[in-house]
């Protein structure tokens, strides 16, 4: 008779396993916004304004005390699903080793192949990989740009948040002066109205308004080929920094198109959600500044994977969104980059990030340096916790 191998348990002395994840503990938590807000999506009747983000959080500790902490986030709708999912996947990590971050997130994606790599899916896996990568760098003690390697301690830095098309464009205008003052560099608006003279309209005001400060517009997927070829001629005279998003997320064909016809660069990739998707857009030549958003396409084991190819192509970068994630993995690229600056998220942290002379200063504090405050908590609608509690 032959005698079963005995299970796998702790590793022997002189094992590689310097530690092994203990627990994780998902929260989903819903953000208010203080006002209703709207962009083309909304004014063309393809969404309803946004009045609410919602976030899942991810708490990993190890055997040996580490924490780190990650997040990924939804609007209008998945937040349920990512956390659903999430809670369904993260028993795989208990036992693990937290430094082999790629295997595990690899693990996950098939613990739940049967939804895809793509998607709530993914942006699930992104809020454990995030953690992940946070406890790495915390366990280093290094901010998580100089874990990867910077290539630089600041990055510019443009604000979106005072632009939206829910505003009248004095309030715009005195938004732009506002966010100048407090030491962004540069200013991005919403244009892609069902009237695009209105769009032009802004767009001057604005250009008139901030004179030479750099100056991008974001049109939300919402014009098609012919119109986003007329506007985006009507747009040259502006010496814009890029047009976002012109066409839908998905036409790479048209990006391409209106790529090689504008000089004004296009800027796109900030809805996909899987590296695959943005290799298309690279493969095709459809996008001059690349908008990848490290929650999204599955956290920033996939960012690192996109900017490897970005970087091949000398592509510039410019994340979306999550500034508290996306200033360490942009001042980590090559070329000079952007970060989106948002304050939607400051009630969730009681860290802030630095920002001065047009831009977003790295802080010396290890991981991603945030730590979730208690309005994190008192806003949290859903938790789960797997492994033992302290």
């Amino acid at each position: 008779m032959t005698a079963a191998a005995p299970a796998p348990s702790h590793p022997a002395a002189g094992s590689p396993v310097l530690d092994r994840i203990e627990s994780v503990t998902l929260s989903s938590v819903t953000l208010p916004l203080t006002a209703a807000i709207s962009d083309a999506k909304v004014l063309t009747g393809r969404q309803r304004p946004m009045t609410e983000v919602a976030f899942l959080f991810a708490e990993i500790r190890t055997e040996a005390g580490h924490e780190g902490v990650g997040f990924s986030y939804s609007k209008r709708a998945g937040g349920p699903a990512q956390f659903a999912h999430a809670r369904e996947v993260a028993p795989d990590l208990l036992g693990e080793d937290p430094s082999d971050i790629a295997r595990l997130w690899t693990k996950l994606v098939w613990s739940g192949a049967s939804v895809g790599r793509s998607g709530a899916a993914t942006q699930a896996i992104a809020a454990i990989d995030v953690a992940l990568w946070d406890l790495k760098a915390k366990r280093a003690g290094l901010p998580l740009a100089k874990l990867l390697g910077a290539h630089r301690d600041s990055v510019r830095c443009y604000n979106t948040s005072g632009g939206f098309l829910h505003e009248p464009l004095e309030q715009v205008l005195d938004n732009a002066t506002r966010t100048l003052a407090e030491g962004i560099g540069g200013i991005k608006i919403k244009v892609g109205q069902p009237d695009s003279a209105e769009d032009l309209r802004r767009v001057r005001a604005v250009r008139e308004h901030i004179g030479d400060v750099p100056l991008m517009v974001d049109a939300n997927q919402q014009w098609d080929r012919p119109t986003a070829q007329r506007v985006g001629r009507a747009l040259e005279e502006f010496g814009l920094v890029w047009i976002e998003e012109p066409l839908d997320a998905y036409d790479a064909e048209g990006h391409a198109q209106l790529a090689r016809s504008l000089d004004t660069a296009i800027a796109t990739g900030e809805m996909l959600t899987s590296v695959a998707e943005h290799y298309e857009l690279i493969r095709q030549g459809a996008v001059d500044i690349i908008q990848p958003d490290a929650p999204r396409i599955g956290g920033i084991t996939q960012f690192l994977r996109l900017a490897t190819l970005a970087e091949h192509r000398n592509l510039q970068l410019a994340p979306h969104f999550a500034m508290e994630i996306h200033l360490h993995l942009a001042a980590a690229y090559p070329h000079e980059p952007w970060v989106e600056h948002f304050d939607w998220l400051h009630p969730l942290f009681y860290e802030r990030l630095e920002i001065r002379d047009g831009r977003m200063h790295l802080s010396d504090r290890p991981g991603l340096g945030i730590t979730l405050s208690d309005q994190a908590r008192a806003w949290t609608v859903d938790t789960a916790h797997v492994g033992p509690t302290r």
